[in-house]
């Protein structure tokens, strides 16, 4: 591959361009399969790596346990390559840093797989096939499978990427446009050797204008110039990033273009917006871009509130006595109802009433609301105690069932909170886009608690944003999973 276009402390990305969201269970407008990226080797390894290991674990289990393969456990096998390929068709993990890899195998294998044996147990049990098979194979497979796809994800991450920096690039690409746009997207063409792409530079008219510290040698020429250099280059793939503006230009040159054989992208410049939920669609056949929509649209929506009801209904059969010590606790500790109701904003940022244990004397709920802070003498004694190990949060999980909230999202500010910061923070409503959690992505980093300055607000809206672009049902189950670790040892919890 080429040397690279830009000198990496000369990339001036602009804060605001925000690379397409993208997440395990998810298609956007980012997914690079979308033209056709990988290499052919990559997408067959993505195909067949899970059903693969799955099958191999099974008949791992069948040996070591002594039993047979005849043509029932056959037929289990035909049926876990057909379950686990629809399941598991989300989970690409080739591409990630080696920094979050480890973590992101392991959080969405262990959701993936379960939910594949959720599947096959269920149609086992509905065709009466639950007695012909061992218990012992099945419990054995079902514990066991995790561990070596982990590890063979892990191997084909590794392995790929060494044979992909050794062999030759299959795919020639040129840009149209010199942006920052087009400056992110040679710097994730040239990083990941899975594309085999070699990226041979810019052409633009006014590349002074548009990026003045360009690198002299990446820019080839004017636009004009391009479909023959695509002719005698044998350029395959063409990206065009110019601005919206120039569309009788890029008409033109798409007419041009027609006379080649190269595959042509436009990357419009709506992508210098903070995009939400970012992906292509259709109304009566014509193409419409979304641009901010809620993560949770069609199936997504349904799975979400599934996974919420069964989920709280669960942990409500759990931990009703824990509610109940703290409902007694609350009433001796203070005079005041027991449970605290307060405004806040919800979905579409329409007002709902979110139910919590009253942790302090007075119930502040008008046009003016003063966060809680360490050593506040608003908080009783045993409100401290339900704070710290946020017990006081759990009648959230009714606010969940009747379904003003979710067990994970955006947390709920105060209706005089929102209406404070929406002036001073850009992007600050669009956190309700969906329903607020009891739970969220910035609770889990860091974000938990006071936030007594616009700085630290801040912070927690951007992870916020962070997960509407990123959500899966994995991720909600890793927020989950960091929440529980986290409320025993959390110091911002008062």
């Amino acid at each position: 591959m080429n040397q690279p276009l830009t000198d990496a402390a000369e990339l001036p990305y602009g804060a605001a361009v925000q690379p397409p969201a993208r997440g395990p269970f998810s298609r956007s407008l980012g997914d690079r399969s979308m033209f056709s990226g990988d290499l052919p080797h990559v997408a067959l390894l993505r195909s067949l790596l899970n059903p693969t290991v799955i099958l191999a674990s099974l008949g791992f289990c069948l040996a070591v346990l002594g039993v047979p393969l005849d043509g029932h456990y056959l037929m289990l096998a035909v049926l876990a390559f057909f379950v686990s390929s629809q399941l598991f068709d989300r989970v690409d993990l080739f591409r990630l840093r080696p920094a979050e890899l480890v973590v992101r195998a392991a959080r969405d294998v262990l959701f993936a797989w379960p939910l594949t044996v959720a599947v096959i147990g269920f149609l086992i049990w509905a065709t009466h096939y639950n007695e012909i098979y061992d218990r012992m194979v099945l419990t054995a497979w079902f514990l066991f499978t995790p561990i070596p796809l982990v590890f063979a994800h892990l191997l084909a991450h590794y392995a790929l990427r060494a044979m992909s920096r050794t062999a030759e690039a299959q795919k020639r690409v040129v840009l149209i446009g010199a942006s920052r746009l087009s400056l992110r997207l040679v710097e994730t063409l040239q990083s990941d050797p899975l594309l085999g792409v070699e990226v041979l530079g810019f052409f633009d008219d006014r590349v002074a204008q548009r990026l003045p510290d360009l690198a002299p040698h990446s820019l080839k020429g004017p636009i004009s110039q391009v479909p023959q250099f695509v002719r005698d280059n044998n350029v395959n793939l063409v990206f065009i990033s110019l601005p919206m503006v120039a569309q009788p230009r890029i008409l033109s040159l798409l007419d041009e273009l027609r006379d080649t054989t190269a595959s042509v992208y436009f990357i419009p410049d709506i992508f210098a917006f903070d995009l939400i939920q970012s992906r292509f669609d259709e109304i009566d056949g014509m193409p419409v871009v979304a641009v901010c929509e809620t993560p949770y649209s069609g199936v997504n929506g349904l799975l979400k509130r599934w996974f919420d009801i069964l989920a709280t209904l669960a942990g409500l059969c759990v931990i009703w006595p824990l509610m109940l010590f703290a409902a007694i606790g609350v009433k001796l500790s203070s005079p005041g109802p027991i449970i605290f109701k307060q405004r806040r904003y919800g979905a579409d940022g329409r007002e709902i009433l979110v139910y919590k244990f009253r942790s302090m004397t007075t119930t502040d709920n008008g046009p003016v609301v003063k966060q809680a802070t360490k050593g506040d003498k608003r908080i009783t004694p045993f409100g401290a105690f339900i704070r710290r190990t946020s017990i006081d949060e759990l009648p959230q999980l009714f606010n969940v069932l009747f379904g003003s909230m979710s067990l994970v999202g955006p947390r709920p500010h105060a209706v005089a909170h929102n209406e404070q910061y929406r002036s001073l923070i850009k992007g600050y409503m669009l956190r309700h886009k969906v329903r607020p959690g009891i739970t969220g992505w910035a609770q889990v980093n860091g974000y938990r608690g006071e936030t007594e300055t616009v700085d630290k607000m801040k912070g927690r809206v951007e992870h916020d944003l962070y997960y509407l672009r990123h959500w899966s049902l994995s991720l909600d189950l890793w927020i989950i999973v960091k929440t529980v670790l986290l409320i025993f040892r959390d110091k911002q919890a008062y």
